[in-house]
């Protein structure tokens, strides 16, 4: 009984192991980054976007130009994602992104201004 029980303990320091491996060795959405906000390829339209990923679950930093008010990021589901909100002083912004590769996929939600609106950011 004893030797099962330091086989699965050992198993499972192994698998923690490995997923800590993983984790370290993946791209962070952390950093600054480039929003690419255009509406037509002919008019280019990029803000820039710098998001913090705090130890305790939240999220600092800012988002076209405006300082993040509340915000949370998680790693779940092999994915790493961000929810935050930002204001134009007149009512709430309400941004999701995910790291996809090596850039972010993300779209904002103006409920004041009657927009959703996707957008795609890179590394600076």
């Amino acid at each position: 009984m004893l030797r099962y029980a330091v086989l699965a303990l050992l198993v499972g320091v192994s698998a923690c192991a490995a997923q800590a491996q993983t984790v370290a060795a993946s791209p962070t959405l952390a950093g600054d980054w480039t929003v690419d906000l255009s509406t037509s390829p002919s008019e280019p339209y990029t803000k820039p976007m710098h998001l913090a990923l705090n130890a305790d679950g939240t999220v600092t930093g800012s988002f076209y130009e405006s300082e993040i008010e509340a915000g949370r990021w998680r790693t779940a589901r092999g994915r790493t994602c961000v929810s935050f909100r930002t204001t134009d002083g007149v009512g709430p912004y309400h941004t999701a992104a995910c790291l996809v590769g090596d850039h972010v996929e993300g779209q904002t939600w103006a409920e004041h201004r009657n927009f959703l609106f996707n957008w795609n950011a890179v590394r600076n």
